[in-house]
Order: structure tokens, then sequence, then C-alpha cells
């Protein structure tokens, strides 16, 4: 549990002032009195090198000596607005999001790793109904789970003004072809900021391992996608993270582009909003998403050490991802409802090389089976030849069965096909609207890879100059 322990005497000031301090913003901590507990003041003496200095305090496992009142809001989120405290991980793009916007507006908050605390666990499934959605953040005495940035602001009374700031071009996604456009457009001198609704990096953050990326044999998504972002910031690129783009309308020769924490006018608008993990749409899926239920390996891998495990899908980011969770889970079945994969070869011929993993093909979820608390229990499917109905017993689900554009938004403002795709111009990123411009996964007939992306980002910052030369 997050444990705080306060080593002190009613005799000493410091003690007296840290004890009230931690009273006054509803802390709770554990008083060992150095004077009445003989083994406290060895501990003490083994927490500071030998020395016996008190107050001495242990939050998480860090020991703070004397700490004043500013080190220990620091070390506990303790705000005017009442005490932040964040449960999430490094790997987690909310979670950075989260606390990137925490600390831009000067919001202090303890953050808890549940990667390095296995209790943490226990006490998010306590508070989200047995889920495991991180970031789950505390602000006072409410819990917020996976707030957006617009709830975070309100929840916390931060004061933004919503003056309107003006761009040559407005990037409307974070994904490797929008901060690729971006790098482009700045070293064009094009001012540029990019609208990310949610991680910076997109798709491609979440991807575990990247093998086909020109120039680079091997390296981890997100590791890639911070480069990126590191690059196109260095060129002198915004990035707003959290920040989801509702409308866009023309307005006097420019576009303006609402959010929920700010407004922006761009001469051209790049729609680079990549793509989402399609869903399956059976019963029992809705209710067991983040309690059994994923779509993202690299997010949601940890929580299933040593545990077993339901892939379901057969292509490139069935196989790919299945894979990664291998490493974690103590069994992986790969469910497809096609009589074979369709992978590539480089990702089946790997499955048939792993311990771990078996296939069960031509088969068909019809649904998520709970026990009898709720919880995940198995994944019913019905086989294609037969008919005959099997339940697939594990402890979660991962689902990778395609792609949809996220587009819902410029519907009735631009052409979009069936799908949802941004219709384009052949051959090039134009839409209907002059002055915006469609690339990467949300455009009609783009490729999703990374290094496809990446080139689309390209064309796209070259479409923008030559309209803005003209």
């Amino acid at each position: 549990m997050n444990e705080i322990v306060l080593y002190g005497a009613d005799w000493c000031p410091d003690c007296r002032r840290a004890k009230a301090f931690l009273e006054e913003n509803g802390v709770d901590f554990v008083y060992r009195d150095t004077e009445l507990d003989a083994s406290a003041v060895t501990t003490v003496e083994e927490l500071t090198g030998g020395q016996r200095v008190i107050p001495t305090i242990q939050i998480l496992g860090r020991t703070y000596v004397n700490p004043d009142n500013v080190t220990l809001a620091v070390a506990l989120g303790i705000n005017p607005q009442g005490r932040v405290v964040l449960y999430g991980a490094d790997w987690c793009p909310d979670c950075r999001r989260a606390k990137a916007y925490l600390g831009d507006n000067d919001i202090k908050f303890q953050y808890i790793d549940v990667d390095e605390h296995d209790w943490a666990t226990a006490e998010i499934e306590a508070v989200n109904d047995g889920k495991r959605t991180i970031p789950t953040i505390l602000i006072g005495e409410t819990w917020h789970v996976n707030p957006d940035n617009p709830t975070l602001r309100d929840a916390l009374g931060i004061e933004q003004e919503r003056s309107t700031k003006r761009y040559d071009t407005l990037i409307i996604g974070a994904g490797a072809t929008g901060l690729t456009a971006a790098i482009y457009l700045q070293r064009a001198k094009r001012n540029t900021v990019l609208l990310e609704a949610k991680n910076v990096g997109g798709n491609a953050f979440l991807t575990s391992q990247i093998e086909n990326y020109p120039g680079i044999l091997d390296i981890s998504g997100p590791d890639l996608m911070d480069k990126m972002a590191e690059q196109a910031r260095s060129y002198g690129a915004q990035i707003e993270a959290g920040t989801e783009v509702t409308a866009i309308e023309p307005r006097d020769g420019y576009f303006a582009v609402s959010t929920g924490l700010a407004d922006y006018e761009g001469r051209t608008v790049v729609v680079a909003t990549g793509s989402q993990y399609r869903r399956l749409e059976i019963p029992g899926e809705e209710e067991l998403i983040g309690s059994g239920v994923h779509f993202c390996a690299t997010c949601d891998a940890p929580f299933y050490k040593g545990r077993s495990i339901i892939v379901v899908g057969g292509g490139n980011s069935g196989l790919e991802e299945g894979l990664y969770l291998t490493e974690f889970a103590s069994d992986v079945t790969f469910v497809t409802r096609s009589p074979g994969f369709t992978a590539e070869p480089i990702f089946t011929e790997k499955l048939e090389t792993t311990d771990n993993a078996t296939a069960l093909l031509n088969k068909t979820p019809t649904e998520f089976v709970t026990d009898d608390n709720g919880g995940f229990h198995a994944l019913r499917v019905r086989d294609n030849e037969t008919g005959e109905v099997d339940d697939i017993a594990a402890d979660g689900a991962f689902v990778f069965i395609g792609l949809t554009p996220n587009t819902e938004f410029l519907s009735g403002m631009l052409d979009l096909d069936e799908a949802g795709y941004v219709d384009v111009a052949p051959g090039s990123v134009e839409t209907n609207v002059p002055g915006i411009f469609a690339a990467g996964d949300c455009r009609k007939g783009a490729i999703a890879q990374v290094a496809a992306a990446t080139g689309e980002g390209v064309v796209a910052s070259f479409a923008v100059n030559e309209y803005l030369r003209r």
C-alpha cells in the first residue's frame, strides 16, 4: 500500500511541523516515536547512514531526512486544490500525457508506478470495479479514471484563456505522419502546431517492436516516436497532447479549429488523425474492456505476467502483437475466423517456433463469457465448418482485427468514403476543401505502415508549401 512512515519525537519541533503539515493536508501516515520505540532509532540510523536525524520520512520506499514542507508537497502531490496522486506506468501513453499536462500547469502530483508496486494494481482494481485502467488519478477525495485534459483542467480549477492562436499550418494528429509533416514544415519556416487527442506517436507508439523501418534494424515503437517528436520540437514545432479537435470551420481566409482547451486558426490544415483498433462488437465486449478485453499489447501486457491470454486476429498486427504477448503470458491462444493466417511469413514462421503459443483456426468469436463475479472467464467461439460452439478459458483477451479511421468529427466537412476514410484526389493528399490535406492512415488507400506514414507526411508538407506559395 501507499504507506508513509514518519520517524520522530514529540519534543522535536521539525517533527511537529511535518506531522502538522501531513495532518492538515489529509495524508495518512504511520508515526513511529523514536523515544518510545528503540527499533525506530535503529531504522533511522539504517536509513540515514548512521545518523540520528529526525524527522526521517519514508514515502514509497524513498527516504527524506528532515524535509521542509515544500519538499513534502512535491513528493506527495499536495496543491492548494488538494492532493493529487497519479497511478500509472512509464509505458502508458495516456499516463505520459496526463503527467505532462499536470507538469505544464505547475500541478504537484505523487506518481505511483504500478510496475514497481504490486499493491498499486489492487488499488486500481478496487477503484475501477475490477478494471486495470491507467492513469487513475486521485484529486482531493475524487477518483478520475483516465481523465482527458479538459477533465483535469476542470477538476483542478486550472484557468486557461481561450485566446485564438494563429499558425501557418494546423496538423491534427501527432503520429508518424503528423510529426514528419511538422519536421519538414518547420524546416521550411512554416509556423506549425500539432493537435493530438491522445498519445504523441499514435498507433506506432503502441507497437512493441518495429523491424521494417528503413535504416533501423530493430527499435521499439515508443523509442522511434519519441525521437520523431524530439526532432519536430527541435525545429520549433509545438505539440499539444490531449487536445481533441471537435470541429473545423472556414473563417476569413483561415480555418478555425475548436478543441476542448483552446481555439486555433491555420492558413492550412493537415488531417493526420490515424486510426483506432476495431472491436468485435459481440456480447460482453463493452462491459469487459479494460478488465479482460484489450486492444493494445504494449499498454496492457505487463498485467498478464504468467497468465493465459487469447489473441483474436490473424493478420500482421494480430501476430506481431500476439508474439509480443508471449513474452509475458504463460500461454497465448491465437484465434482467427479464417482457415489460415493472413500475416506475412516472418510472423507465421516465428509463431511456429514459439513454445507457449497455439492456434485455433476457422473459429468465429460470438461472445465474451464472464464468471460469477462478472469478470472475464472465456471467449465463446463457433467452428465455421461444424457449427460446434466452445468456450476458450483464459485470464484475458486481446483483439487485433483491423482499424477504423479517426474521422468522425469531419463528417459534413470533408468527403469520406463508406468506411470513414478521407477521400483525396488521385495520387495526392488534397481533399475536397482547398487548403485541407489528409495523409496517413486516415486517408483512403493509405498503407498502414510507419515507413509509409512518414512518406505521406513529407508529401503533405510539400502540398502545404505549394498551397501557401500560391
